[in-house]
């Protein structure tokens, strides 16, 4: 089907189309909130953009997202350092952190075990868990997704986990 814009706004439409979640409809409707938009709210989406790519990378002891080598939540000495909450993404991390409940640390693995989409083991950031294990951590608490491929993955986390001695819990979904 040939394209009903060209150009500029075509090409803005197609990169707005490749982002996850967002079909042909939404993408049209953001990139003419873009041509609409004044120049200046536009050149703070564009410095947005280029700041996140610039500034934001992963921690280096959780793999959550941060500015700094450690993310604030490593560096919060109120956390209880005993216990490690393991997710699948940052993401998952924040809903966790809106209840309030878990004054724990994270590990955030960076996915899921998928052997269909060719993620395996090594593919995650399982072996950082397990050097982080190996201290005083006392409880791990898995929460990874309801899926498939999270199951999967917190099947194979406790299997391993087991065998440091290390009590796993699964958090509990419904």
């Amino acid at each position: 089907m040939t394209p009903v814009y060209e150009g500029a706004i075509q090409d803005l439409i197609d990169e707005f189309d490749e982002l996850p979640g967002v079909g042909p409809k939404s993408a049209q409707r953001m990139a003419f909130h873009i041509l609409a938009a004044d120049a200046a709210r536009v050149e703070r989406f564009v410095e947005a953009l280029r700041a996140v790519k610039a500034r934001v990378r992963f921690c280096e002891t959780c793999g959550n997202i941060s500015e700094s080598e450690q993310c604030a939540v490593c560096r919060d000495p109120r956390r209880d350092q005993r216990v490690i909450c393991v997710v699948e993404e940052p993401k998952d991390l924040v809903a966790i952190e809106r209840t309030r409940e878990y004054r724990g640390l994270y590990h955030v693995l960076g996915g899921a075990i998928d052997p269909l989409s060719g993620v395996g083991p090594d593919d995650l950031r399982i072996r950082e868990l397990f050097a982080r294990v190996g201290g005083d951590v006392e409880e791990v608490i898995l929460a990874t997704n309801p899926t498939v491929v999270g199951e999967a993955t917190a099947a194979y986390l406790t299997r391993m986990l087991r065998t440091m001695d290390v009590p796993v819990s699964r958090l509990a979904s419904g």
